[in-house]
């Protein structure tokens, strides 16, 4: 290993999260000085946000084959970091392939961060074919959660597009996913209207509080 290979990849374990920053992006600017394994191996560690999305930007830099090997075993792994940041690279690589590795396993983590990105990933990466089926198995999150998770299944739904209505529109005997349904029906009825917004609505409608104005 070169001297430049060494400090690199001490760098990319510094306790200075600045420090780990540069690193990565030179990970992504050069290449050939650390491996596609140690950039991953570092998604589970690393606890910086900003310097994940780096190590992000360094792996889609560099050719599918390269790195597809190395990241889709890793969505079994143990640490919730590592599945996360895993499914956010995924989507930022695009390739529709890879959505056949997103499980109803990772569609359901415990996680909410880990079920929030699998959402996310697989409504960008699914075939027009498969996205009922995917609307299908989401369904299932309705009025589960906490209210960003909500807040990401609406938005997960709203980009599957119109398959989402007729599932939505089901009579539901659970209040929370009632309410839950009818919000993200407003919401794809206008993708720009606020989810929190969209919920209180809802509430009111679903325990029949929401009167039409008077007539002038």
């Amino acid at each position: 290993m070169t001297t430049d290979m060494q400090r690199l990849h001490q760098a990319l374990s510094a306790a200075d999260p600045s420090v780990r920053l540069r690193a990565a992006m030179q990970a992504g600017t050069s290449p050939d000085l650390v491996s596609t394994e140690i950039l991953v191996e570092r998604f589970g560690a690393e606890p910086d946000f900003f310097v994940r999305d780096m190590l992000t930007w360094a792996l889609i830099r560099r050719p599918q084959e390269e790195t597809l090997p190395v990241l889709l075993p890793q969505l079994h792994s143990e640490n919730p970091r590592m599945r996360s940041q895993v499914l956010h690279t995924l989507s930022k690589i695009g390739e529709s392939s890879t959505a056949a590795a997103i499980t109803r396993e990772l569609l359901h983590d415990a996680d909410n961060e880990v079920a929030r990105t699998a959402w996310r990933t697989a409504a960008g990466l699914v075939d027009a074919d498969q996205a009922p089926g995917l609307a299908e198995e989401l369904l299932t999150e309705l009025g589960r959660r906490d209210h960003e998770s909500r807040r990401s299944l609406s938005r997960a739904l709203v980009a599957l597009g119109e398959v989402s209505r007729p599932l939505l529109e089901r009579t539901v005997t659970d209040e929370e996913a009632a309410v839950h349904a009818r919000a993200t029906l407003a919401l794809l009825d206008d993708p720009d209207a606020d989810f929190t917004g969209s919920m209180e609505q809802a509430r009111r409608i679903h325990n029949g509080g929401y009167h039409l104005p008077a007539e002038a």
